[in-house]
């Protein structure tokens, strides 16, 4: 009778973890569902219902944890547990995922809904997983699965062009392909460009992930290509040529261009994985070098994502000893920029007051950067890790960046101990800013920066992104020469705004007024005001009207609003388009073109 109520408690807290559990299978049988969903869409080519899929599964995270919380704290008085219970939850929910094959994301999911529920004191290894507690090493291994993770083809037995159509028919895509054969040759002759005819050795073998993925209008084949001591990593886009037909638009063949396209400025992948801790790692053999936190990201795990991040961080602060300071740049008026020169990010807080002209609230900026998260970012808008509850040892605080912090944002931060905890914060990747990068540049930096820079704007007004401020200072520069936006707080939809001409003034006193003689709405824009702005250094006016003269024609901007409106979305591509076969080779298109091709070569 003395044991009742510790079998009691043992029970119920094998009960919690298995409700938890069920809670992270719904959400991943979801995931999966998504991508299973786009790739029927994809080969309707019904790239609204595609994108707003994209939108929707971001945020369908959230929601099944809030239904697991609600579940616990019907089910079982989740705030009341006592701490022996809640080790012992986590304890059984260890044992519930020996053979899962989803283990660090139930992992993760655990840590989402017990932040929910407990106070941050709880926050410690023997309450959530601080640190991972299942391999995820060799999952597969022995254990019958679905489909593998990849399937490795050898060209020595049937050769490469066979080989090469077989990897592609063998994803069952619905539309016939425009021609097959031909692209196969295309991508044959790439490879001999970039590689040179090598020999085949006796490992000669080609693996391609089995699941492709989705993002804007493509559909890429993700794989590797192993010869002797060469590791070739290579993604190749499918797309659309016209309705109902295919084509492999190219093939990418270096770690650089398989990194932009992984980028943390792009939109997640829908790709299915029944084992994503093995996508990961075959990722990582391609991409050596790029933290697991970001891919995980990528592929659509972005709460994995930014558990690994956190956990990475963490281990940065233990093995570095430099501080926190004030970003470098001109100071913003809505956000406090800080970053620590030893780690590649920045961190951003909101003030709590913002000086005129800026009017906005802490709510309507936490909504711009929702949008962000769930808008297709383009590859020109980077991504943002969101957490709360973020403890920082004060040492490691500068002394000007405390009081910083304490001046423009007191009721975000409060001290416990040895830490200052800021309450809500953003996490973005490090970029050189883009009015440093032009200031400091050579004359081919510039050329560079502002051809990017016209190309970024014209590619998110495209995608209904009307970036609001567009100050040089508002925009990086990466570590690959893009040019990406990062201020959010005066963003708006292309298509909620007024694309307005300046009216001829009505006299002299017009002409000479300092401040506009005409009224102007909340969402007006005229982009012929914008050269007033960005157009002060000579050398920036002369390469700026070399390249981008349209940039302030109204009718550049309204006739891209009208294409939204008809419910046109424009096409994208995250490399150069130089690099589309339909450019690369036309001569093998002579026949059977892509209906933009002409369009393509004389852009590139």
């Amino acid at each position: 009778m003395n044991h009742f109520p510790k079998l009691l408690s043992s029970q119920i807290g094998f009960d919690v973890a298995q409700t938890m559990l069920e809670g992270f299978d719904r959400h991943y049988r979801v995931f999966r569902d998504a991508a299973v969903r786009a790739k029927s869409l994809f080969e309707k080519g019904d790239w609204v219902a595609l994108q707003q899929l994209a939108r929707d599964r971001i945020t369908s995270y959230d929601d099944r944890v809030d239904e697991c919380v609600a579940l616990l704290e019907d089910e079982y008085d989740a705030e009341n547990i006592d701490d022996e219970v809640w080790q012992q939850i986590k304890l059984h929910y260890i044992g519930l995922l020996t053979s899962h094959r989803q283990p660090e994301c139930a992992e993760t999911f655990f840590n989402s809904v017990c932040c929910k529920i407990l106070h941050r004191s709880y926050f410690n290894n023997d309450f959530i997983f601080v640190r991972p507690a299942i391999s995820t090493e060799y999952i597969e291994n022995g254990e019958p699965a679905a489909k593998p993770t990849y399937r490795a083809y050898y060209p020595g037995k049937d050769g490469l062009a066979a080989t090469l159509e077989r990897i592609v028919t063998n994803f069952q895509l619905e539309p016939p392909f425009e021609d097959l054969s031909r692209d196969v040759q295309c991508v044959m002759q790439a490879i001999s460009e970039a590689f040179g005819e090598f020999k085949a050795a006796p490992n000669f073998q080609i693996h391609a992930l089995s699941s492709l993925f989705y993002r804007n209008k493509a559909a890429y084949i993700v794989g590797r290509i192993i010869n002797g001591d060469l590791v070739i990593p290579f993604a190749v886009p499918v797309r659309h040529t016209q309705p109902n037909l295919l084509a492999l638009d190219t093939v990418l063949l270096n770690r650089e261009q398989l990194l932009i396209i992984f980028s943390f400025a792009h939109s997640y992948f829908l790709v299915d994985m029944e084992v994503p801790s093995a996508y990961v790692q075959f990722l990582r053999s391609i991409m050596p070098g790029k933290p697991k936190a970001e891919i995980y990201t990528s592929v659509g795990l972005q709460k994995q994502g930014k558990n690994l991040f956190y956990r990475d961080l963490l281990h940065h602060l233990s093995h570095s000893s430099d501080q926190f300071i004030i970003a470098p740049g001109i100071k913003g008026l809505v956000m406090i920029v800080f970053t620590l020169p030893s780690f590649p990010y920045v961190f951003k807080l909101i003030k709590d007051y913002f000086p005129p002209p800026k009017e906005t609230t802490r709510r309507k900026i936490q909504d711009k950067y929702l949008l962000v998260k769930r808008h297709d970012r383009l590859g020109r808008m980077a991504d943002t890790l969101e957490y709360s509850s973020v403890a920082l040892p004060v040492a490691r605080l500068d002394d000007a960046l405390i009081r910083e912090l304490e001046k423009e944002a007191p009721s975000m931060i409060e001290y416990e101990g040895d830490n200052l905890v800021i309450k809500h914060l953003y996490i973005e990747r490090r970029m050189v800013p883009l009015n440093l990068f032009l200031q400091n540049g050579s004359d081919a930096d510039i050329e560079h920066g502002i051809r990017e820079y016209g190309d970024a704007i014209k590619e998110l007004i495209q995608a209904n992104i009307f970036p609001g401020d567009m100050l040089y200072k508002n925009f990086g520069v990466t570590r690959h020469g893009r040019v990406v936006f990062y201020d959010y707080d005066e963003i708006e939809y292309l298509t909620d705004c007024n694309v307005r001409k300046v009216p001829e003034p009505r006299n002299e006193e017009d002409e000479l007024a300092g401040e506009p003689w005409y009224t102007v709405g909340a969402h007006d824009i005229f982009p012929e005001t914008y050269d007033t702005f960005l157009l002060g250094d000579p050398r920036v006016r002369e390469v700026f009207m070399r390249h981008h003269a349209d940039f302030f024609d109204p009718a550049l901007w309204q006739r891209h609003k009208d294409q939204l409106l008809r419910g046109e979305l424009a096409d994208f591509f995250p490399y150069d388009k130089s690099a589309r076969f339909c450019v690369r080779y036309p001569e093998r298109f002579a026949q059977t073109r892509d209906p933009d091709a002409d369009a393509s070569a004389r852009a590139a």
